[in-house]
């Protein structure tokens, strides 16, 4: 299993509408649930910034994960061109496995 993790400063009065998105039942979570690998999406709120938050995405593999990305790429691009006015700055962490 790998684990995609996203940063993401959010604008105070999307908030609500960027847990609904990026949340484990949003939009983001819908897209990658159609592809083979997926194995879901977890919301994280830092506990002293209200808009500061992390995506952990989990898929089985890295090539299920790119697979994906290769697949719906147009749906992904036009996805977070809807998204990109709910933050102030975003950025990918970088992808994990757990330490042996």
């Amino acid at each position: 299993m790998i684990e995609v993790v996203w940063e993401f400063v959010v604008k105070p009065e999307a908030v609500p509408r960027f847990r609904d998105v990026y949340g484990s039942h949003g939009a983001w979570a819908a897209l990658f649930g159609r592809y083979p690998g997926f194995a879901g999406t977890r919301l994280l709120q830092d506990a002293t910034s209200r808009q500061r938050f992390l995506t952990v995405d989990t898929w089985e593999t890295e090539s299920r994960f790119a697979e994906m990305r290769r697949v719906a790429q147009e749906e992904y691009a036009r996805l977070d061109a809807e998204c990109e006015n709910l933050t102030l700055c975003e950025r990918e962490i970088g992808v994990f496995r757990s330490a042996p």
